[in-house]
């Protein structure tokens, strides 16, 4: 299995998006073909467990994508609520972007 790398320089977008009462950003960019490359997460709030934890999750999700996972796939394989509401971070990022490029 071979990791696709991303360019040196590329194309980025920020979004910001709230999830358990605290604000996030997520910086993400897209292959060329537009699939999700990469997300950065990060919290208002950097020194906390939580920000670490977006922050890493962040990191298993880029490293998944660029192995050739779908984003289809993790979607489908992260929690969600009884709702079919995210319940971690990654799915509530992961939506924000969704939605965002609904927009």
């Amino acid at each position: 299995m071979k990791r696709e790398t991303l360019p040196h320089r590329r194309a980025g977008e920020t979004i910001g998006f709230d999830f358990r009462g605290s604000a996030y950003s997520a910086t993400f960019s897209r292959f060329p073909d537009g699939r999700l490359a990469e997300l950065f997460i990060d919290a208002a709030k950097r020194s906390n467990d939580a920000a670490d934890d977006a922050r890493d999750a962040a990191v298993c999700l880029s490293l998944a994508l660029q192995f050739g996972t779908p984003e289809a796939a993790i979607r489908a394989a992260l929690t969600s609520d009884g709702a079919g509401r995210p319940a971690g971070i990654l799915g509530a990022a992961l939506d924000a972007i969704v939605e965002e490029g609904a927009r």
